[in-house]
């Protein structure tokens, strides 16, 4: 189990899918950026439906964190807690979403990935 793992207890994964102006906005290096500051793991590529999906791993707290209103802080010093949810409010400066979907939530043992990556 990795450092990660064993710091914060479970470690959970969730699939997600953006929908917006998610593409050309630098939408997917905003997503890796704010995902390393979390300090999750996982992956996110544009879709040929003009969408953005991946999937992020890590300790339950923080990858609730991505997508309920609740949880820790993000780059912009905003408290997630009373604020928006990243992923499915917030987004790089020029994006716009418009609804995220999360689906696939599960209890993993071990994270799949080392860090977090744009794939092609």
């Amino acid at each position: 189990m990795s450092a990660l793992a064993k710091a914060s207890g479970a470690l959970k994964s969730v699939d997600y899918e953006v929908f917006g102006r998610v593409q050309g906005v630098c939408f997917r290096m905003y997503t890796e950026e704010e995902a390393r500051k979390l300090g999750v793991v996982g992956w996110v590529k544009n879709t040929s439906q003009g969408t953005v999906t991946g999937q992020v791993q890590g300790p339950e707290d923080k990858v609730n964190a991505i997508w309920k209103q609740e949880g820790l802080q993000g780059c912009t010093g905003l408290n997630y807690k009373h604020g928006k949810s990243w992923l499915s409010k917030v987004g790089s400066p020029s994006s716009r979403i418009d609804r995220t979907s999360f689906s696939n939530e599960k209890e993993i043992s071990k994270l799949d990935f080392s860090g977090f990556s744009t794939r092609y």
